[in-house]
């Protein structure tokens, strides 16, 4: 699908937390140090890591994909081994990524929309079709469906990357145009704000009907950007309009699907819709989540003066296929590890999702998904596992916490989870291995540290559990490897 080669994505931050949503989670602080009670391990050439429970940053939404634009639709319609085996790929906690969002898209083509003619006027009842006319949604229910009932997956949102063609300034769901009366955007047909709006809120309507509630829904998908497919372009301003009547019609519907928005290109367009947003008192009110992309602009900074959280919804690259963990590109695993570390860490994510799951050869042959299949050939790429230490182990709910190291090689990030476990990931960006010495206060001898590793020739494997002695255990992490210490609570 060459007219998918182009498509982006969106964003997320991460926030400290208020004192009462962070203890609500429990995670027992006996299990860390604090940064003045770090004991720097002794032994020369090690290096020192301190896992500080007292710091605590953003709590952790999870990590995803998307299967839009018909990808979903091949999985269903392959072999049952081969979905079983794309399925454990990407959902599986114990052979797989793990991941815990889905991503769908809410098409406006004629097809595979919702609604397919147009009323005669935004005031007239519209004719919705049922999702199974349209393929499951593009194979998008089937796999939601699926994932929930095998994987225990419940949280999918779905953005729109248009409204239907009649709705819009320039009557196609390709090209831009906005939709009908929004500030700026005057129609002869009238006002299709309230329509838009309650089309939306039908599509969440019949995820609900069939049993997979979506978590959020979203009106646009890069709306500074205008290409040959499903597409609009709104300004910040009138994004932020049309936010105060699609959030009062979600909130009213009954279904519990919140608003997010706006899955901008990247962090330069970010900011600008955020503003939006939080200068106006209605949108503000019904968008608890911001998204956005990291095609123009990586999440590598805060997004000022936004105060809930974020997610990154959309990335990828566009070289020709490369599964290599690290061999220098950036659509490397390796390179991927880096990416989520520093959303995580300079941006505050609060959820990491690349483009799509799957693709197939014939969608470009490229870097936009984290597996590929090609008939019955299933091949994951570095990226998966990349995404596998981080999503496996850092659950729906976990609270990052803070660390320190005396090593610049080592990036390394740690989470408390609701169950009380903690996931310490390292990655290790050095040409050459580095023994390390970690620090986590009083957890009483027996407790047992398993690292899980993954570098050119280990695929998130688990190696042997380390005992945690007094606090402290010690490990020696390969060159150029991501390595993520799964600790149970004491």
């Amino acid at each position: 699908m060459a007219l998918v080669a182009v498509t982006h994505g969106a964003m997320s931050r991460l926030r400290l937390l208020a004192p009462a949503t962070a203890l609500a989670l429990a995670i027992p602080m006996a299990l860390f140090t604090t940064a003045a009670q770090a004991a720097v391990p002794s032994g020369g050439g090690t290096a020192a890591v301190t896992i500080d429970g007292a710091t605590r940053y953003q709590q952790i939404s999870g990590f995803g994909a998307s299967e839009a634009f018909g990808q979903a639709q091949t999985i269903m319609d392959a072999p049952s081994a081969t979905q079983k085996q794309v399925l454990n790929l990407l959902y599986s906690w114990t052979s797989g990524a793990g991941l815990t969002i889905l991503r769908n898209e809410i098409s406006a083509d004629a097809g595979s929309t919702i609604e397919p003619k147009a009323p005669s006027g935004p005031n007239a009842t519209p004719t919705y079709l049922p999702l199974s006319s349209i393929d499951e949604d593009q194979g998008q229910l089937w796999f939601a469906q699926k994932i929930k009932a095998e994987y225990g997956v419940t949280d999918v949102f779905a953005d729109a990357w248009s409204a239907p063609a009649f709705m819009k300034t320039n009557h196609s769901a390709d090209n831009g145009g906005a939709v009908c009366g929004v500030p700026g955007a005057t129609c002869s047909s009238g006002d299709w704000r309230q329509a838009y709006a309650n089309y939306l809120k039908q599509y969440a309507a019949d995820y609900a009907a069939a049993g997979d509630r979506l978590t959020y829904v979203g009106p646009e998908n890069e709306a500074d950007f205008g290409p040959d497919y499903d597409s609009m372009i709104m300004s910040p301003s009138q994004t932020a309009n049309f936010l105060d009547v699609l959030g009062p019609t979600m909130a009213t519907s009954g279904l519990g699907t919140r608003v997010e928005c706006c899955a901008t290109e990247g962090w330069n367009y970010a900011a600008q819709y955020a503003a939006a947003i939080e200068s106006d008192p209605v949108a503000s009110r019904y968008v608890p989540v911001f998204t956005s992309h990291g095609y123009s602009g990586a999440p590598g900074s805060l997004l000022p003066g936004w105060t809930e959280p974020v997610w990154e919804t959309e990335w990828s690259t566009f070289q020709s296929w490369d599964p290599a963990w690290d061999d220098g590109t950036t659509a490397s695993g390796f390179a991927w590890a880096q990416n989520i570390y520093t959303g995580l860490t300079a941006a505050n994510l609060n959820a990491f999702l690349y483009w799509w799951g799957t693709s197939t050869p014939s969608e470009g042959g490229d870097n936009e998904s984290l597996v590929q299949v090609n008939g019955t050939t299933v091949n994951p790429s570095g990226r998966l596992w990349a995404f596998a230490n981080y999503s496996r182990f850092v659950r729906p709910g976990a609270v990052r916490i803070g660390t320190s190291t005396s090593d610049g090689s080592l990036e390394v990030t740690a989470f408390g989870n609701v169950n009380g476990s903690v996931a310490v990931v390292v990655l290790n960006t050095a040409k050459t291995p580095q023994t390390v010495g970690f620090s986590l206060s009083q957890a009483g001898d027996g407790v047992l540290a398993t690292p899980y590793l993954t570098n050119a020739s280990h695929d998130t494997a688990a190696q042997p559990a380390l005992p945690v002695q007094q606090g402290s255990f010690t490990a020696t992490l390969p060159a150029r490897s991501l390595v993520t210490y799964q600790i149970p609570a004491a």
